[in-house]
C-alpha cells in the first residue's frame, strides 16, 4: 500500500506558517503518543530553529506509561521542553501555561532589560493532521476557540487566540509534508487517522494492523474479540467479522465493515494502551 495525501491547502498552510514565525517566541508542536516520531514533521524542525520549542505527547492516555517517560526523556535530551498530555479529557493542561513561561523566560529576560513588560508569549501550535490541536487549544483556553473534528483536515486558516495575559497562540492547519521517503511512516499515520480514510485500502490497513498486533501486543486481538489468533491477518479480519457478526446479504462475513471496527477500537484506545514506535530505534 503506497501512502500520500497532501492537499492544495497544506502548501498555503506551511507558507503562511513561514510568514509568521518571525512573530513568535515559541513553537508548540503536538505528536501523537503512540508514534512520536512518524507524527513529527520533518519541516517544523527547519521552521522552528531559533525559537524556544515545547513538544505535547498527546493522547498520551492511548500510549503505554512506560513508553511515555521514555519518549519524554528522549526529547529533553534533544533541547525540547515536553509534556504529556490527554486534549480530550483535559489531562496535563494544568501544568501548560508554567512550561510557557518556562520554556521563554530567557525571551522574557531580554524583555524586561529592555523596559519590555507584560508583553506576551506568541506561541505557534503546529502539528500534522488529527493530532489534536484544536481539541488542546479549546481545552487550554478553557472554552470553544477553534474548530474540532475527528478526521484531518478540519482547520484551514489561521487564528489568533489570546488564552491569558501572558500567552497568546496562534493555531495552524495540519500540514503533512509532499513526500514520505519512508512508507513504514505513511502506514503508521494510516493507523492513528492523521490521512484520509477515503484514500486507503481499510482491509489492507485493518491485515497490517493485525500483523502489527500479533507481533507486538499477542493476546490482545483475542481477548477483545473473543476469537482465536490466526497467523494470517485476513483470516483474523474474518474471525473478528463473525465474532462481531459483520455480515452482508446472504449471511457473507463483511471483512470491510470488521476492518473498519477493528481500526476505529484501536485509534478509540478500545484495544488498550498501545505504542507503536520506540525511543531506542531513533
Amino acid at each position: 500500500m503506497h501512502f500520500q495525501w497532501y492537499p492544495g491547502h497544506m502548501t498555503k498552510a506551511k507558507r503562511m506558517m513561514q510568514e509568521n514565525i518571525k512573530l513568535i517566541d515559541l513553537v508548540i508542536e503536538l505528536v501523537d503518543a503512540r508514534v512520536p516520531i512518524s507524527s513529527r514533521n520533518p519541516d517544523i524542525d527547519e521552521l522552528g530553529k531559533n525559537k524556544a520549542r515545547l513538544i505535547l505527547l498527546n493522547k498520551s492516555d492511548l500510549a503505554e506509561d512506560k513508553w511515555n517517560d521514555a519518549w519524554s526523556e528522549y526529547f529533553r535530551e534533544k533541547g525540547f521542553s515536553v509534556v504529556k498530555v490527554n486534549s480530550k479529557k483535559g489531562g496535563g493542561i494544568k501544568s501548560i501555561n508554567g512550561v510557557i513561561q518556562e520554556a521563554c523566560k530567557e525571551k522574557i529576560e531580554r524583555d524586561r532589560k529592555r523596559g519590555i513588560l507584560n508583553r506576551p508569549v506568541r506561541a505557534m501550535v503546529v502539528g500534522i493532521p488529527n493530532v489534536g490541536k484544536s481539541t488542546f487549544i479549546n481545552a487550554l483556553a478553557g472554552k470553544a476557540c477553534a474548530k474540532t473534528g475527528n478526521k484531518p483536515g478540519v482547520t484551514k486558516g489561521k487564528q489568533w487566540i489570546r488564552l491569558n495575559k501572558n500567552v497568546e497562540l496562534l493555531d495552524t492547519p495540519g500540514i503533512l509534508w509532499p513526500r514520505f521517503e519512508d512508507q513504514a511512516v505513511g502506514l503508521k499515520l494510516a493507523f492513528i487517522g492523521s490521512i484520509k480514510d477515503e484514500i486507503l485500502q481499510t482491509e489492507e490497513l485493518a491485515a497490517e494492523l493485525v500483523t502489527f498486533m500479533n507481533k507486538n501486543y499477542p493476546g490482545v486481538l483475542e481477548s477483545k474479540y473473543n476469537v482465536e489468533e490466526d497467523a494470517d491477518p485476513y483470516g483474523m479480519i474474518a474471525r473478528i467479522a463473525e465474532s462481531r457478526h459483520c455480515l452482508v446479504r446472504g449471511n457473507e462475513l463483511d471483512t470491510e465493515k470488521a476492518s473498519v471496527l477493528l481500526m476505529d477500537d484501536f485509534r478509540n484506545g478500545r484495544l488498550g494502551r498501545l505504542t507503536l514506535e520506540y525511543p531506542d530505534a531513533y
